[in-house]
Protein backbone atom coordinates (compact mmCIF):
# COMPACT_ATOMS: atom_id res chain seq x y z
CA UNK A 1 0.00 0.00 0.00
CA UNK A 2 1.33 3.41 -0.98
CA UNK A 3 1.11 6.44 1.28
CA UNK A 4 1.51 9.91 -0.10
CA UNK A 5 2.02 12.99 1.98
CA UNK A 6 0.25 16.20 1.10
CA UNK A 7 2.80 18.97 1.17
CA UNK A 8 1.91 22.61 0.75
CA UNK A 9 4.70 24.37 -1.08
CA UNK A 10 4.53 28.03 -0.09
CA UNK A 11 4.12 30.56 -2.84
CA UNK A 12 6.38 33.57 -3.10
CA UNK A 13 3.72 36.20 -2.45
CA UNK A 14 2.40 34.75 0.81
CA UNK A 15 5.96 34.22 2.04
CA UNK A 16 6.76 37.84 1.22
CA UNK A 17 3.54 39.08 2.81
CA UNK A 18 4.08 37.19 6.05
CA UNK A 19 7.74 38.22 6.24
CA UNK A 20 6.79 41.89 5.80
CA UNK A 21 3.59 41.84 7.88
CA UNK A 22 1.50 42.11 4.73
CA UNK A 23 3.61 44.89 3.17
CA UNK A 24 5.41 43.60 0.11
CA UNK A 25 8.46 45.62 -0.91
CA UNK A 26 8.43 44.03 -4.35
CA UNK A 27 5.81 44.81 -6.96
CA UNK A 28 5.66 41.15 -7.98
CA UNK A 29 7.71 37.99 -7.66
CA UNK A 30 10.39 37.46 -10.32
CA UNK A 31 9.11 34.96 -12.85
CA UNK A 32 12.18 32.74 -12.49
CA UNK A 33 12.19 32.68 -8.67
CA UNK A 34 11.67 29.20 -7.25
CA UNK A 35 10.53 29.15 -3.61
CA UNK A 36 12.65 26.94 -1.38
CA UNK A 37 11.47 24.20 0.95
CA UNK A 38 12.43 23.88 4.58
CA UNK A 39 13.54 20.55 6.04
CA UNK A 40 10.04 19.52 7.13
CA UNK A 41 8.52 20.22 3.70
CA UNK A 42 11.34 18.51 1.77
CA UNK A 43 11.32 15.48 4.08
CA UNK A 44 7.55 15.11 3.64
CA UNK A 45 8.00 15.26 -0.14
CA UNK A 46 10.68 12.55 -0.01
CA UNK A 47 8.76 10.59 2.65
CA UNK A 48 11.73 10.39 5.00
CA UNK A 49 12.36 11.67 8.50
CA UNK A 50 13.57 15.30 8.70
CA UNK A 51 16.65 14.30 10.74
CA UNK A 52 17.59 11.79 8.03
CA UNK A 53 17.33 14.53 5.41
CA UNK A 54 19.46 16.89 7.51
CA UNK A 55 22.12 14.22 7.90
CA UNK A 56 22.11 13.55 4.15
CA UNK A 57 22.44 17.30 3.49
CA UNK A 58 25.41 17.60 5.89
CA UNK A 59 27.08 14.67 4.12
CA UNK A 60 26.47 16.22 0.69
CA UNK A 61 24.32 13.29 -0.41
CA UNK A 62 21.29 15.42 -1.33
CA UNK A 63 21.15 18.82 -3.09
CA UNK A 64 20.72 21.45 -0.38
CA UNK A 65 22.06 24.74 0.85
CA UNK A 66 22.15 26.59 4.13
CA UNK A 67 20.73 29.95 5.01
CA UNK A 68 22.23 30.68 8.39
CA UNK A 69 21.73 27.56 10.49
CA UNK A 70 18.80 26.27 8.43
CA UNK A 71 18.86 23.80 5.53
CA UNK A 72 16.85 24.71 2.44
CA UNK A 73 15.96 22.63 -0.61
CA UNK A 74 14.64 23.28 -4.10
CA UNK A 75 11.89 20.89 -5.18
CA UNK A 76 13.21 20.89 -8.77
CA UNK A 77 16.70 19.88 -7.61
CA UNK A 78 15.30 17.11 -5.41
CA UNK A 79 13.24 15.84 -8.34
CA UNK A 80 16.30 15.88 -10.63
CA UNK A 81 18.35 14.13 -7.94
CA UNK A 82 15.76 11.37 -7.65
CA UNK A 83 15.46 10.96 -11.42
CA UNK A 84 19.24 10.72 -11.80
CA UNK A 85 19.16 7.21 -10.39
CA UNK A 86 20.11 7.74 -6.76
CA UNK A 87 21.22 4.48 -5.23
CA UNK A 88 20.86 3.45 -1.63
CA UNK A 89 23.99 2.36 0.20
CA UNK A 90 22.10 -0.64 1.56
CA UNK A 91 20.27 -1.85 -1.53
CA UNK A 92 21.30 -2.25 -5.12
CA UNK A 93 19.53 -0.19 -7.76
CA UNK A 94 16.93 -2.03 -9.77
CA UNK A 95 15.76 -1.02 -13.23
Amino acid sequence: MSHTAAVRIPDYQSATDSANNGRSHLAEAPSNFEPVLNTQEAAALLQIHPKTLQRMARQGRVPAFRIGDLWRFRASELDEWLRSGVCSNRHSCRN
